[in-house]
């Protein structure tokens, strides 16, 4: 009867339920299961922990703070007619110079433009780096993998001189193929000869498809819309090339980076069209079966590459082999187990109790889960985030010492009126600790340090999980078992 009477307060009190619903929510979320005869899950996994390389790369430009009686876009105009390069303003006394340069080559230059060089710093402004950024992304994420991750590193000036990519999955070779070089994107028609004619460069192009197979032909191709610019200047070089006339002898020619990506002739269909008027949305076949898909993916990539903003040199790279990262996972599982293990230990010790011990690893271990299942969604695991959760087993373990010792100060199970006055108290100490946590963390979340990044967001997430689910949840439980 008194084990009938413990779990009818058990399953009938809100908290209890919601932390069981959760913890089997995070279970189906997490997937444990085999395939190809191995043990696996649906949690994202970064660069420590599975094969990947990781570029960093130094952007080629500096921000320069100058004084000057001129106007700020004058003297970009005329430096960037000096310079033969693009130098943009960033505020009323700072400039961009896309092109790099010492501060000896620059100081005579500006002195000519009527602007005296206050400093000199290896880098670009906030604006570019997020342009970069944005372009980078679309890069990686044509990829079609969600474990790829794009960092600027930018210093307490406010100028990014680093960005960094992480590709978990791909080997260094495609890496370097896909980020580190500059994506100057262009398109030629072939006229006589060998000569070639500019059509367009990759900014006319405003949106791109994703691969497809034609069900008619087999094909496969990437369809892109070109701006309304973009379409004049494509129906012009297809007329004055007579690529509208002779499509064979005229093909269309795909750079990047001055490195031919596709050659194709235009579609008969599609040249009669442009006799008449501009088209904007077009498309380019790339062949079919299993290449004409490989080459269809990685012209889509090209294509919505457009051209970065700034050039940009890599700096350094590494990469993790594949039976590497394996090694560090069986590592990363035994170090949380046995720390496990040493706290069910040290808390045994303490209170010499199996119905106090075992509720209290038990809550511990649901809270981890919890924590996995939102770390699904959201945030990959890397060895910083494998610290972070040991971090929150080690915490949480602490706050719910901290709730037992509060409810049992006497030594006694207090009457229930008492109970709930010291569980309140406990969990205001836990509110308080868990602030500071917090408090302490969210720099660490909020910077462009990829590592830390990871193990700051997993601690914060751990201490929310914690206050707001398992430690009201605990209070329950133990006073239901301490009330038996």
């Amino acid at each position: 009867m008194k084990e009938d009477s413990l779990l009818r307060k058990l399953y009938t009190d809100w908290r209890v339920v919601l932390l069981a619903v959760l913890v089997v929510f995070s279970v189906i979320a997490i997937g444990p299961h085999f395939e190809d005869g191995k043990f696996t899950t649906n949690l994202q996994y970064g660069l420590d922990l599975q094969e990947g390389s990781w570029l960093q790369m130094e952007f080629q430009a500096e921000v320069v703070t100058v004084q000057t009686d001129r106007a700020i876009q004058d003297v970009a105009n005329d430096l960037t007619k000096q310079l033969d390069a693009e130098v943009i303003v960033v505020s009323q006394d700072q400039l961009e110079v896309r092109t790099p340069m010492t501060e000896a080559e620059l100081r005579p230059l500006f002195e000519q433009a009527g602007a005296e060089i206050v400093s000199v710093n290896p880098g670009v402004s906030k604006e570019t780096a997020e342009d970069v950024k944005r372009i980078l992304d679309e890069k990686v994420n044509s990829l079609g993998t969600k474990d790829a991750r794009v960092n600027i590193l930018t210093g307490l000036n406010g100028i990014t001189r680093y960005v960094r990519v992480e590709l978990a999955g791909v080997d260094m070779q495609t890496a370097n193929e896909i980020v580190g070089k500059q994506g100057k994107f262009e398109i030629r028609v072939q006229t006589t000869g060998d000569k070639t004619e500019h059509v367009i460069f990759g900014d006319s192009i405003t949106s791109v498809g994703l691969p497809e197979k034609n069900p008619r032909t087999g094909q496969w191709g990437v369809g892109f819309t070109l701006d309304a610019a973009g379409a004049e200047a494509f129906q012009k070089a297809a007329i004055s090339s007579n690529a509208v006339n002779d499509p064979q002898s005229h093909p269309l020619i795909m750079y990047l980076d001055n490195e031919t990506v596709y050659e194709a002739p235009l579609n008969p269909e599609l040249a009669n069209n442009l006799k008449a008027n501009p088209v904007r949305e077009l498309s380019a076949s790339t062949g079919v079966g299993e290449d004409g898909m490989e080459k269809a993916m990685a012209l889509e990539i090209h294509l919505r590459a457009g051209s970065l903003p700034v050039d940009v040199k890599v700096a350094g790279s590494g990469s993790v082999s594949a039976a590497l990262g394996d090694y560090f996972k069986i590592l990363s599982f035994v170090a949380a187990l046995l720390a496990l293990v040493v706290v069910g230990v040290v808390v045994y010790y303490r209170y010499r109790e199996p119905s106090i011990v075992l509720p209290m690893i038990a809550t511990n271990l649901a809270e981890i889960l919890i924590l996995l299942g939102i770390a699904r969604f959201i945030q990959q695991l890397d060895l910083a985030s494998i610290a972070g959760i040991i971090a929150v087993m080690g915490t949480g373990i602490d706050q719910l010492v901290v709730i037992t010792d509060e409810v049992l100060h006497e030594g006694r199970v207090p009457s229930p009126s008492v109970y709930m006055k010291r569980l309140g108290r406990a969990l205001g100490i836990i509110m308080v600790a868990a602030s500071t946590t917090i408090i302490a963390m969210l720099p660490l979340a909020l910077m462009d340090l990829s590592t830390l990044r990871g193990f700051a967001i997993i601690t914060i997430l751990g201490v929310f999980v914690g206050v707001l689910i398992t430690r009201p949840a605990y209070g329950k439980i133990i006073m239901a078992i301490l009330s038996k």
